[in-house]
């Protein structure tokens, strides 16, 4: 069956359109549809898909809630989102929600099917660069590290005994990536191989029980360990 896809939208045309570019792909299978947020939650409850494709604006509950239930409740299944602008907000706020990236609904079918093997091999499906610079125009929005109104327990003990649990190479990887550079770029700020900064990504997710780089970035700017000012360094 390959790479399990499940298609919401409230669109029915857009879901033809991707099920058919998909159809295409031996490595990947559209195991259902929905065309809201609630009836994307039974979906995913009942045909346990490997990738979510979700619209952000529906009617009932909309894809921004519908990502943050199923990435509480359902941890292996990663969701990209479907937007019409590339730095919107509603897609901003679906990063936030736990999101593995998003796409244009325009988006090129190599474009597509590229995004979704990357989501379920571990990657993002949106450039760190992208995430930055959605940060940098809606950060200001964002509730004060360890504010009441944050989504997650960032407080400044949780903070230090986080950044604490990683090496000092580990750390400096961390800085990079919260910057929004790629592991080329990493390596040859740091004077080490692609393979090695691969390695100490992997580690720092796995500290910071962060799904992916992208999220990395959203975690920096949250926590208050990285500023819109410092990202253009």
């Amino acid at each position: 069956m390959g790479i399990k896809v499940l298609l919401v939208d409230d669109q029915p045309l857009m879901r033809m359109g991707f099920s058919m570019v998909l159809a295409a792909e031996d490595d990947m299978t559209v195991v259902g549809e929905a065309s809201d947020g609630a009836a994307a939650l039974r979906q995913v409850a009942a045909l346990e898909p490997d990738v979510v494709l979700m619209d952000v604006r529906m009617g009932t509950m909309d894809g921004i809630e519908a990502t943050r239930r199923i990435v509480a409740d359902y941890p292996a299944t990663k969701v990209i989102l479907l937007t019409t602008f590339d730095l919107d907000e509603y897609a901003f706020a679906g990063l936030k929600a736990g999101a593995s990236g998003f796409l244009l609904k325009d988006v090129r079918p190599a474009e597509l099917v590229q995004a979704i093997r990357s989501v379920y091999s571990g990657e993002a499906a949106v450039s760190p660069r992208v995430t930055k610079r959605m940060l940098e125009l809606f950060a200001p929005r964002l509730p004060a590290p360890g504010s009441a109104q944050g989504d997650g327990p960032y407080n400044q003990e949780v903070i230090d005994q986080e950044m604490a649990s990683l090496t000092a190479k580990e750390r400096g990887v961390f800085d990079l990536l919260a910057l929004g550079l790629t592991n080329a770029e990493i390596a040859d700020r740091l004077f080490v191989s692609e393979t090695t900064v691969k390695t100490h990504v992997g580690a720092v997710l796995k500290k910071l029980g962060l799904r992916d780089r992208v999220h990395v970035v959203v975690y920096a700017y949250e926590t208050g360990l990285i500023t819109p000012g410092e990202a253009n360094i």
